[in-house]
């Protein structure tokens, strides 16, 4: 489908974003029937498969030539990356894109130092997305405002190990530092029930919606967390322990750790270490946003998501769906003390706040904007909004939610 130039520039974004994920989940499919994963090393603990590489190339290239003047950040290429804040230029994962010399399947086009094939080209766009308004506040974003964070095989390692519900492709829309927008899309949803179709896409932008998923209901009387199965340390677990937690769900990827919290099947995603980057938390925390939820640094502060920031998520990462506060509050100091204070974006204009917990990009409660009062309005009370802190959190509880269930494929909200 073509997109309607008459949508946002986010939601076209959003919606192209989508289609190219279920290209790059095919190609990630097609790569594991080969069976060739062409596996290198990055560093300790931190695998690269031909997946990885193709899956990128597909979702860069694709979204550049969609979005020439957006910035975009893919995980598997840093060396690629050129950085010119003086100038006000984009920053591509890879700089340049050539036309594809004919319309001939596997036909080469040039991308930087990489050669793309014709196929890994997709310019559809997904209607669902498009038939969806804008939220206001992103009406009028402009190309220099984004910067689009790509994570194209999140799980690397249980791709290899054979665990590959855990596998995930992540591509995170950031405006002016603030996640709004994501898409996870789950290459091997069903693989193991070969009478349901395989893979299945989950988006999502604040203010509006996520979409895709079916929403179950937690029991009140279990605290369930979910954790890394294969980059936990000491700090990690010893903030576990300090929630006394009656099950620890461990995984891989935070894109599937954060289908778990909004699926309803965990309380609250705990990393309490460095170690995931922007990438991996962009598109979770744009979507976790969108249903009410919250993801911050383990000290309670919105990570920002511009051009300059750091990489590294040096805070840790803390995601929940409700009573954000009360998980916070529970971080051991020392935990903290082994962590940094993570970078937070300006606020967004006219009081706009994306957190489910209405706290500002610090953790502090929000303030609401100022208004003119008439005269008769000045004597009027205002109610404060304090956010409850129980004696345990109640997971199926949600600010944004209608109902505990919500059908798979269409419109979910917690």
């Amino acid at each position: 489908m073509a997109a309607n130039m008459s949508s946002s520039l986010v939601m076209r974004i959003v919606s192209a974003s989508v289609a190219v994920s279920n290209r790059a989940s095919q190609i990630i499919r097609d790569v594991m029937r080969k069976g060739d994963l062409g596996i290198v090393e990055k560093g300790k603990n931190d695998l690269q498969t031909e997946a990885d590489r193709s899956a990128q190339r597909c979702i860069v290239a694709s979204l550049h030539k969609q979005f020439p003047k957006v910035s975009i950040f893919g995980e598997e290429d840093e060396s690629f990356v050129f950085d010119r804040p003086r100038l006000h230029r984009p920053h591509f994962a890879l700089p340049t894109i050539s036309r594809p010399l004919s319309s001939i399947q596997n036909t080469w086009t040039q991308l930087g130092p990489e050669k793309i094939p014709a196929d890994f080209i997709e310019l559809g766009f997904s209607e669902e997305v498009l038939n969806h308004k804008c939220p206001k506040f992103l009406e009028d974003v402009k190309d220099e405002q984004i910067v689009i964070w790509v994570d194209p095989l999140d799980g690397t390692a249980e791709y290899t190990q054979g665990f590959l519900d855990h596998v995930t492709v992540l591509i995170g829309i950031a405006v002016d530092g603030h996640a709004v927008g994501g898409v996870i899309n789950q290459p091997f949803y069903n693989y193991q029930d070969k009478s349901k179709v395989m893979g299945r896409c989950i988006w999502g932008v604040c203010q509006l919606g996520a979409y895709g998923f079916t929403r179950e209901v937690l029991p009140e009387d279990k605290l369930i967390l979910t954790t890394s199965r294969s980059h936990s340390n000491r700090m990690v677990t010893e903030a576990i322990e300090a929630l006394n937690p009656t099950e620890v769900v461990r995984v891989g990827g935070a894109g599937h750790k954060v289908l778990l919290l909004i699926e309803g099947k965990v309380h609250a995603y705990i990393f309490a270490t460095k170690g995931c980057k922007k990438w991996d938390t962009c598109a979770p925390e744009a979507i976790l946003h969108a249903v009410g939820g919250t993801l911050t640094d383990m000290f309670g502060i919105t990570m920002s998501y511009g051009p300059q920031v750091k990489r590294l998520n040096a805070g840790g990462v803390l995601a929940t769906t409700s009573n954000h506060q009360y998980f916070v509050s529970k971080v051991p100091e020392h935990v903290l003390e082994n962590l940094e204070k993570s970078e937070s974006p300006e606020p967004l204009p006219d009081g706009v706040c994306l957190r489910g917990d209405n706290k500002n990009c610090l953790g502090e409660v929000r303030e609401e904007p100022e208004t003119e009062q008439q005269p008769e309005q000045q004597m009027e009370q205002q109610v404060q909004q304090q956010e409850e802190v129980p004696g345990s959190p109640k997971g199926s509880e949600s600010p944004s939610s209608d109902s505990g269930v919500a059908k798979e494929n269409l419109d979910t909200k917690l």
